[in-house]
């Protein structure tokens, strides 16, 4: 699993030039067996041309470490630096090898923006679940009971005159009232027990399960801080498996992702149109991620080009025949979007990787918006 930290060491390493490996796979075992993960491994290495150091250990470490019920696996070797790290994830990733002079972090950056620390409550009238999760694995969960809530028998009692109603529908009421009570005793609990649970979970997105009422129900009781993360609902029996709740919750952060992603390539394109803090285009990106002006890195999936670098600054450029405006030497780079994907995280900005995005395309696969 990839945690914040994992990936700031990935950023700082320093291979002194030498060959970086970075493998990405998608191990589903419900898709493919292990012998043609490992098969399809070894063609894309070769296919980039790993040195063969790398290329063993790889192939050691899927042979002999690992643990071939996670779906997805990302392994960076550095041979001539005896590095090596590998990470496993819920979300599988797709097929790609990646060799440079540093680690390829754009696949890494969209999970952990997407499925980072998220958290899910299934409620029901009586009682809660709670459950922490990280890029797709459960981190911790628990539960709460309140009381019982059973509806009191109405009638009951003699009539006379013809036998009056009054009785009975006071009882009703009284025993509709009651239930209430209790429901929104246990509701209340509910949500401070949900409120001690993820006080030391630092979640983003908070998602709630069960029927509309009780959803309801409890977002009314939920702390401030809580409601403010809630990111959606969703219908679920209280009974229902772990493995439900997971899969369920995975799908809607998939789509508020791409309606959020599709928000934020409208706001870059429209704001760079209009003269504002936004770039599109290469040439342009490059040129504020040098001066260090990028707030929010925008990318296609999957977009790769050449390009040349000044090791002595943040300078970055496609076209051979630029000079440096820092004085320093311009090196080749194989993938200068990886590098401005380096450099803005560095800079503490932020990286977008966008799946399937017309209006991205159209407007070059890369952009950004702007600090000032």
């Amino acid at each position: 699993m990839i945690r914040q930290d994992d990936l700031q060491e990935l950023l700082a390493f320093d291979s002194t030039g030498s060959q970086v490996v970075s493998l990405y796979l998608n191990a589903d075992m419900s898709q493919h067996t292990n012998e043609m993960v490992k098969k399809q491994a070894r063609a894309l290495l070769k296919e980039e041309g790993a040195i063969e150091k790398d290329s063993d250990a790889i192939e050691h470490y899927l042979d002999f470490s690992f643990d071939w019920s996670m779906p997805g696996l990302a392994v960076f070797s550095c041979g001539e630096r005896d590095f090596f790290r590998a990470y496993t994830s819920a979300i599988a990733f797709r097929n790609r090898v990646r060799i440079n002079n540093k680690p390829h972090l754009k696949p890494l950056t969209h999970l952990l923006d997407l499925y980072a620390h998220y958290g899910v409550i299934v409620i029901d009238r009586v009682g809660a679940r709670f459950f922490d999760y990280h890029v797709g694995e459960l981190q911790d969960s628990a539960g709460t009971m309140g009381d019982d809530v059973r509806k009191l028998k109405l009638g009951g009692g003699s009539t006379r005159g013809g036998g009056s109603s009054s009785t009975t529908g006071q009882r009703g009421g009284q025993g509709g009232r009651h239930e209430e009570e209790i429901v929104q005793r246990n509701m209340r609990d509910a949500a401070t027990a949900a409120a001690q649970f993820f006080s030391t979970k630092p979640i983003r997105r908070l998602f709630i399960g069960g029927t509309a009422e009780n959803v309801a129900l409890l977002r009314e009781n939920l702390s401030k801080q809580l409601q403010s993360r809630v990111a959606g609902t969703f219908a679920i029996d209280m009974t229902a498996g772990e493995h439900e709740v997971r899969e369920q919750t995975l799908e809607m952060l998939r789509e508020a992702n791409a309606q959020r992603e599709q928000k934020l390539v409208d706001q870059m394109i429209t704001t760079a149109a209009k003269g504002g803090n936004a770039v599109v285009g290469l040439d342009a990106t490059l040129k504020t991620v040098g001066e260090g002006r990028v707030q929010t890195l925008v990318i296609s999936d999957g977009y790769r080009t050449a390009g040349y670098a000044d090791e002595t600054s943040n300078f970055l450029t496609a076209h051979k025949g630029d000079l440096s405006p820092y004085g320093g030497e311009l090196t080749k780079v194989e993938d200068v979007v990886e590098a401005a994907v380096s450099r803005t995280m560095e800079q503490g900005g932020s990286v977008e990787i966008i799946s399937d995005c017309p209006e991205l395309e159209e407007a070059g696969r890369i952009g950004a918006l702007l600090r000032y």
